[in-house]
């Protein structure tokens, strides 16, 4: 029996976005793993927490 190589996604307009301070939070622990800034920055617009980006 084979499995589903992948995961059912929602669609965008499934999803809601975050609380500002759910993004502020969020984004200080990743700051705080990144290795670098490019990666901080790619995180950040991977989770939808860019500074800035519209909710």
């Amino acid at each position: 029996m084979a499995a589903n190589p992948t995961p059912d996604i929602a669609d965008d307009d499934e999803l809601e976005p975050v609380a500002d301070e759910t993004a502020h939070m969020a984004r200080r622990v990743v700051a705080a793993y990144a290795t670098d800034a490019d990666e901080c920055r790619m995180l950040f617009a991977m989770l939808g927490i860019a500074p800035g980006e519209a909710a």
